[in-house]
């Protein structure tokens, strides 16, 4: 199997999820999970899960440390978006909370267009949460690019 964009984006979510859930340890959070991830390849031989290098394994702890360093801005910039609704960032379930500041922070500091970046917001709390989730999402990312 090869690592796609989308494979990194998915071990972005697992990081923040454990940064979120963990907040003591979220500084080591990417290299507590990197080395996790090379364990599990090397007990199974290396033949059952990929090992990001190079190029993916950046474009994911890009996310991860970029979020982790904004996080008062973007839960800042999310909580009005939230309260028209009748919700509050910490009444969110905790993938829900990953996946909505990661796509305000690739918004903000990628070139990848807003459509795509919402798509693929949808995608992964539809992979990791319920589909219920998708259209939480989907209003507030959208709502939040028209703000750009």
């Amino acid at each position: 199997m090869t690592a796609t964009r989308r494979q990194a984006r998915e071990w972005a979510i697992q990081m923040l999820t454990a940064a979120d859930l963990n907040p003591s340890d979220s500084g080591r959070v990417a290299e507590d999970f990197w080395a996790q991830m090379k364990t599990l390849d090397d007990e199974d031989g290396g033949t059952g899960g990929e090992v990001p290098r190079g190029k993916l394994k950046e474009f994911a702890d890009a996310r991860v440390s970029g979020v982790l360093g904004e996080l008062a801005e973007i839960d800042a910039a999310l909580e009005p978006i939230l309260a028209e609704g009748g919700w509050d960032i910490y009444r969110l379930g905790t993938v829900e909370r990953a996946v909505l500041r990661m796509g305000v922070w690739e918004m903000r500091h990628t070139d990848i267009p807003k459509a795509v970046v919402i798509n693929e917001a949808i995608d992964l709390v539809n992979w990791f949460s319920s589909p219920k989730s998708r259209t939480l999402v989907n209003g507030v990312l959208d709502r939040y690019a028209k703000s750009l």
